[in-house]
């Protein structure tokens, strides 16, 4: 099919170019170098290709567009605007404001129609393999003969910027393999980033590297002006089903600005004769702001028109779905509702302290196993270290392009390849492609969470339910030694906000951290998990456990009370009985997460770590943190240590014996003082 020009293509772009012109000088910030340069491509694929509905923005067979450069982001809120969202030219005017529905970065949940929370560069791109993953899945697991409900594609928009970012080059370079056919990257190839000219530091041959990933590569050399090109380039990429494809456009950033084409358009408002200049140029009043011509309005208006005729089309598919397949479409349903299946928590397993002691990555396994049943949506995975997470469960079927003979697109677990931050943003694509339609969780060692900290950090940004299964806790891994041992990574995790950080010491600790995780639905979760055996403790139930916090061991009158996470509470429980041998009375308390259990009542609180008596923390990594909780620590004060694991515990004094020799000493110390001792968390403010 050939472009038909429409007599108001020029001025509808025009319009895109001085909206975002007006948007950012308005605020005194942000770039406007991008969105000048971008408007035709933007207009082209909104005009002729996605399918949308600004009505309602999470109808769920959507065309999905990430803005990967979104430091860019006038160019979106603006098309959102114009397009028929809930985005008034009042909002565009209170762009990088307080409480603005435009922020600085686009952000996930903030302004109606934005699907991944971008800005720190290859984050989106990374995250549209993940939607794009999402649709393939679904389409696969839903789709009949005659019933394509699950169809739509993923397109980006990315910079030189995001390109140069590790974490697209790991994206892109699974989504050749997975032959994703549904995601479709339009590179703006501007060649200006904040220091100037690429020429300074990415000279690299883009076109090249991206068909060494195996995407089919197109280029647009006048992306200024040609609609025609930029149309055949996206025709052409929609028709190719079993590649991504990259579109390199090139375009002039600023384009109209008489410093088009220099770093000098890039993040700057423009100065007020330039600005002058450009509306005249394009045919605005340069006396006017934030104009809208009528022909611009009803060019526009044409997509909501077209959304929701596509929608009710959907509608009307998915009823007569319904008829022939309703358990699938019940299945559909519930998803989208956001709900999980009825009575899924009765799968979880629960322990006795008779029960035989065992390690926290293989009760995941085993509970992986149990909810992969239970949970449909649930998707699981690793980064290349599947048989040290146990993240893959016997009967699971591996997600890969059917002609492979690896797997098929229905299948549940996707193997990532080296490449954590890559997995990290994936994940949190997966997870934005609807509220409940796939639930992902992947696994790593925890050392190795750390690469992929900008993912999380826009896991919890985003309010996003996405699970690492984190395994090789602690010291406790041993021989690998000091470069696979976390020290201060939970402490890096537990200062992030909205993120829960679990720990857990036994069975029933393992099971309430899943249990805790699947029901959060805006909030990502770390299970740190331990490769060396643990007891079961017999006061844990998922119950208390699900509190974040909860009494280990109960004795009145207590000397002392020690708090630990994850394999040493049982370090302390031996503590506390060798401290009874001598009179001294210990109580124990186990944290599995500290974030949950900041959420209970100061009373329930208090009740687990209460006043009168010393509490000591004990956890193998960095005490950073713990002053919130307790009066002494006992950690690590050095990097770990490769032997054998109980030997690297011995080296740093995190045994029973020498906990137990610690804690006369603190004793000692808080009963020469004479004073009254609070808990920690009794204090006026929370």
């Amino acid at each position: 099919m050939s472009f038909v020009a429409n007599k108001d293509d020029v001025v509808a772009i025009n319009t895109i170019r001085t909206l975002a012109l007006d948007t950012v000088n308005k605020a005194n910030s942000g770039h406007p170098g991008a969105p000048m340069g971008l408007a035709p491509a933007a207009h082209v694929l909104f005009t002729r290709f996605i399918t949308a509905n600004p009505a309602n923005p999470l109808w769920i067979n959507r065309d999905r567009f990430v803005l990967s450069n979104g430091h860019g982001c006038a160019l979106q809120y603006v098309l959102l605007h114009l397009l028929g969202y809930k985005v008034s030219l009042d909002d565009l005017k209170s762009f990088r404001q307080l409480d603005s529905i435009c922020p600085g970065h686009p952000e996930l949940g903030v302004t109606p129609g934005i699907e991944v929370t971008t800005g720190p560069l290859g984050q989106g791109i990374a995250n549209a393999v993940g939607l794009a993953i999402a649709q393939a899945h679904l389409g696969a697991t839903f789709n009949k003969d005659g019933y394509s409900l699950f169809d739509n594609h993923t397109y980006v928009f990315c910079g030189d910027g995001c390109l140069m970012e590790g974490v697209s080059a790991e994206a892109a370079s699974l989504a050749g393999h997975l032959q994703l056919g549904n995601l479709i990257v339009i590179y703006d190839n501007n060649q200006i980033s904040i220091d100037g000219s690429t020429s300074v530091a990415f000279t690299e041959d883009v076109a090249k590297r991206f068909e060494s990933y195996d995407w089919q590569v197109l280029i647009v050399d006048d992306g200024n002006e040609n609609l025609s090109d930029i149309y055949q380039a996206i025709a052409l990429a929609k028709k190719e089903t079993s590649k991504p494809t990259i579109i390199r456009l090139q375009t002039t950033i600023g384009y109209g600005s008489k410093d088009q084409g220099t770093h000098g358009v890039h993040g700057n408002p423009l100065k007020a004769d330039d600005t002058v200049n450009i509306k005249t140029k394009f045919g605005f009043n340069p006396e006017e702001f934030f104009a809208v011509p009528d022909a611009a309005k009803a060019l526009y208006a044409e997509f909501g028109a077209k959304g929701a005729a596509a929608e009710a089309a959907w509608d009307k598919l998915f009823a007569e779905y319904a008829t022939k397949y309703p358990s699938e479409a019940a299945d559909i349903k519930r998803r989208i509702a956001g709900k999980l299946p009825d009575g899924w928590e009765k799968v979880l397993p629960t322990f006795k302290v008779t029960d035989k002691a065992i390690a926290s990555r293989k009760l995941s396994e085993s509970l992986l196993a149990t909810l992969s049943d239970a949970i449909p949506e649930l998707v699981s995975g690793s980064a290349d270290l599947t048989p040290s997470n146990l993240t893959r469960w016997k009967a699971a079927v591996d997600f890969q392009p059917p002609s492979t003979g690896l797997g098929t697109y229905a299948g549940r677990y996707l193997r990532y390849g080296v490449r954590e931050h890559g997995m990290g943003a994936i994940m949190n694509g997966i997870a934005a492609y609807g509220p409940n339609l796939m639930i992902p969780a992947a696994g790593t060692f925890l050392n190795f969470v750390s690469y992929a900290a900008g993912a999380v950090r826009l896991a919890a940004l985003s309010h996003q339910r996405v699970i690492w299964v984190a395994t090789h806790d602690s010291i406790g891994l041993g021989e690998d030694g000091p470069t696979h041992q976390p020290v201060e990574t939970v402490a890096h995790f537990r200062a992030m906000p909205n993120i829960d950080v679990w720990r857990p010491a036994d069975g029933n600790e393992t099971s309430a951290a899943y249990y805790v995780a699947l029901t959060s639905l805006h909030t990502p979760s770390i299970l740190c998990l331990t490769r060396q055996d643990l007891p079961q403790l017999a006061e844990s139930t998922i119950e208390k456990a699900s509190k974040g916090g909860y009494v280990a061991r109960e004795v009145a009158g207590a000397d002392v009370t020690f708090v630990a996470t994850g394999s040493e509470v049982a370090i302390a429980l031996e503590a506390a009985d060798i401290l009874e041998k001598s009179g001294v009375k210990a109580r124990v308390a186990s944290l599995p997460c500290l974030e949950v259990f900041d959420k209970q009542s100061r009373e329930y609180q208090l009740s687990v770590l209460p006043d009168g008596a010393p509490i000591i923390s004990i956890e193998a990594y960095s005490t950073q943190g713990w002053g919130k909780y307790s009066h002494e620590q006992i950690g690590l004060p050095a990097w770990g240590a490769s032997a054998p694991f109980k030997q690297v515990y011995a080296k740093y004094g995190i045994t029973g014996p020498a906990i137990a020799e610690k804690a006369q000493t603190v004793i000692a110390f808080y009963k020469k003082a004479g004073h009254a001792l609070y808990s920690p968390l009794n204090k006026a403010l929370a």
